[in-house]
């Protein structure tokens, strides 16, 4: 269950940080409210999870799941360059969070 609540907890941030690209620098009202709540339940659902998951783990999911599927985003819906070294920034965001996960204990 632990695992659940994180994974809504990325996608929750993962839609926050989508809405504030939409968001205008929070001119535009429905966006803003997006990211404000997305932001407060992904935060809320980590902290919960941190009940069982150790901070190393978690965090390092939450943040890195959460990094490679925003800058993914930001290429494909967004239009941002593409490049070589992205790609590979995200594959090392990817390797850092399975070399956490390896070295970390598991409980939950």
């Amino acid at each position: 269950m632990p695992y659940v609540l994180l994974a809504v907890a990325i996608g929750a941030e993962i839609t926050a940080t989508s809405l504030l690209k939409l968001s205008a620098g929070f001119t535009r009202l429905w966006p803003s409210v997006g990211v404000a709540v997305g932001y407060l339940l992904s935060f809320l659902l980590l902290s919960l999870t941190l009940r069982s998951v150790p901070v190393s783990v978690a965090y390092a999911i939450w943040s890195g799941a959460g990094t490679a599927v925003v800058a993914a985003i930001g290429m494909v819906v967004f239009g941002e360059p593409v490049s070589l070294v992205k790609i590979g920034g995200i594959a090392l965001i990817i390797a850092g969070v399975v070399a956490l996960n390896l070295g970390g204990s598991h409980a939950g």
